[in-house]
Parts: C-alpha cells; sequence; structure tokens
C-alpha cells in the first residue's frame, strides 16, 4: 500500500519526450553507489552563476517538468534533472533508499564535472523535497528551493487518511534534517493545494534555519503551481540566486 501511495513512475517511451530537442538538452548517464544507472537531462544556461539540481516528483517523469526547465533557465541557473530509479528511462525501483542515493550520485557527477558546492542549488519538487533536503543536510550547497514540501510522509498521509494514513506511512521524514542544512532555503507552496496542504509547507519552513524566505503562490494547486504563479515565479527564483552568498562563504553542514 505504501509504495503505491508513493511512486508513480512513467516508463520510457511514456512521457513527452518529444520536447527534447526543443529544449535542447544533453543527455546524460550515471551510475549510483549500488549500481543503479540513471538517466537525466542537463542544459546550460548562458552565464549562469548557479546551477539547479533539481528532484522531481512522485508522478511521471523528467519529460513531464519541462516548465520547470524553461523557468529555471531563463531565471538564470543551469539546470541537471534526472529521472529516479524506475522513473524514464532510469534502471531499477524505487525506494526511499534508493532516491537518496540517487542524488548523491547526481551531486557528485556534478561536482566530478567541476561545479563547486556553493554554485549548486537543490530544488525539489513535492516527493523531490524530501530528496533535496536530504542531500542538502548531508552536503554544502548554495541554497535549497523547496516546491510544495513537507515535513514526512506520515504528515501527508494523516491529512489523506486520517484513520489509517500515519499508522501505514512512516518514509520521508525531513524534520530533523531540516535543520542540518546550512544554506538560505526558499519554500514556495501554493495557496489552493489540496494535497500537500499549505499548512505542512509553513510547518517545513518553520524548522528550516535562517536564512529563510515563504511564498504563498496565490490559487496554486498542487499541480499547477508554476501556471498560477505566472512570471512571478521566475522572477523570485531570480532574485534568490542572486541573494545567494558568494563562493567561499558557505557553511558545511555539521554532519
Amino acid at each position: 500500500m505504501a509504495y503505491r501511495a508513493t511512486y508513480h513512475p512513467m516508463k520510457f517511451p511514456h512521457g513527452l519526450w518529444g520536447v527534447e530537442s526543443r529544449l535542447g538538452a544533453k543527455d546524460v548517464w550515471l551510475e549510483t553507489s549500488d549500481r543503479v544507472r540513471l538517466h537525466g537531462w542537463q542544459f546550460d544556461a548562458p552565464r549562469a552563476k548557479v546551477v539547479t539540481l533539481f528532484f522531481h516528483g512522485n508522478a511521471g517523469n523528467i519529460s513531464h517538468r519541462f516548465h520547470h526547465i524553461q523557468k529555471l533557465t531563463s531565471a538564470g541557473s543551469s539546470v541537471l534533472i534526472i529521472d529516479y530509479r524506475g522513473y524514464g528511462k532510469s534502471e531499477g525501483t524505487p525506494s526511499e533508499k534508493g532516491l537518496f542515493a540517487d542524488a548523491e550520485a547526481a551531486y557528485q557527477f556534478l561536482v566530478k564535472a567541476g561545479e563547486p558546492p556553493d554554485r549548486i542549488v537543490v530544488h525539489g519538487e513535492s516527493l523531490g523535497c524530501a530528496v533535496a533536503i536530504d542531500l542538502a543536510a548531508r552536503h554544502p550547497c548554495a541554497g535549497v528551493v523547496l516546491e510544495a514540501a513537507f515535513p514526512s510522509s506520515r504528515a501527508v498521509a494523516s491529512r489523506l487518511l486520517p484513520l489509517i494514513g500515519s499508522l501505514v506511512v512512516w518514509t520521508y521524514d525531513s524534520t530533523k534534517k531540516l535543520g542540518t542544512v546550512h544554506a538560505p532555503v526558499l519554500v514556495l507552496h501554493g495557496e489552493s493545494d489540496d494535497i500537500i496542504p499549505i499548512a505542512l509547507g509553513k510547518e517545513v519552513f518553520s524548522l528550516a534555519r535562517e536564512p529563510k524566505s515563504f511564498w504563498a503562490v496565490p490559487g496554486g494547486g498542487h499541480n499547477d503551481l508554476i501556471e498560477a504563479a505566472g512570471f512571478e515565479y521566475e522572477r523570485r527564483l531570480r532574485d534568490f540566486y542572486a541573494s545567494l552568498p558568494s563562493t567561499g562563504r558557505i557553511s558545511p553542514p555539521s554532519r
């Protein structure tokens, strides 16, 4: 039950893969520490001062995140987006431990390619927020963007299934990890999100360290936050990137 509630992967060739050429995506392949081969896309934004490591939500695959890619690159960030194990063209089967290993492989890919940690922005969407928080709690980064975040799967399940949710779902608990993230945090949440209520996003915000900021997107739901935000989404990201500390002034996580 927990697996079916948590993961809704779409395997290749299903998806919107026709956007790849239109976006100018560069195919990348990674291998995790447990030897799972992952697929991703890389995008170089002109004169970008940061590179975003993007972790998507629990459904679909990277081909469905073309709006995110367009907005992030327009805001001035290069992008690496990966499909978790079991999603898109990636091998394997998703699990909490597996997704954390996938994030680790993506981070190390950027570092080995010459990207300093103080240029890497970790950006999570929905389930990807838990992945982003876990990574940022273990490694230094320039900043963290959390979009439709939740403190734990248990908190979400208890809202969706009030009688049994908290008893059957125990994964992705970020409550203790948030306090160990030593990077600026931007939390975005749709005011009309009926899957992950904005109250959970505010709880995540309360647990994060300063400096941090919260943006409640008027009219934004769980799957249309970018559309509801309009141009303001891009502006907020651009301002966040511009506010990040200079190279060499980022404190590492205390682990």
